[in-house]
């Protein structure tokens, strides 16, 4: 499962996990979502419902979603892992884009 992030005009390529609660986000693809920085590590985006959720180890360059909070979480550097966060997915190209561009709102597509 194939995805397009557009941010400010830039554009980011994912591949999604073969996971229940990757499955759950893409179906509620396309998205256009407010985007903010939280704690200069990570873009945020609350989703318009709770995903399906189990058990991931994410890293720099994952698309997450953090369960206590219901929120996407695309991180853009290094961080201490939390509980709660269930990887949906990898950036393929464009994550120096979140690094250069403030909080805007961003797109969420599915490729085919």
């Amino acid at each position: 499962m194939n995805i397009k992030m557009t941010i400010a005009g830039q554009i980011i390529t994912a591949t999604l996990e073969e996971s229940l609660s990757a499955r759950d986000f893409f179906a509620m693809l396309p998205l256009t979502l407010p985007l903010e920085d939280y704690a200069s590590t990570e873009k945020i985006a609350y989703l318009p419902r709770k995903l399906t959720t189990q058990d991931a180890d994410p890293g720099v360059g994952d698309i997450t979603y953090y369960a206590p909070w219901g929120n996407l979480a695309i991180f853009y550097r290094d961080f201490g892992y939390s509980t709660g966060l269930i990887k949906l997915g990898r950036i393929g190209s464009g994550l120096t884009h979140l690094t250069t561009t403030p909080s805007a709102s961003i797109t969420i597509e599915a490729i085919e």
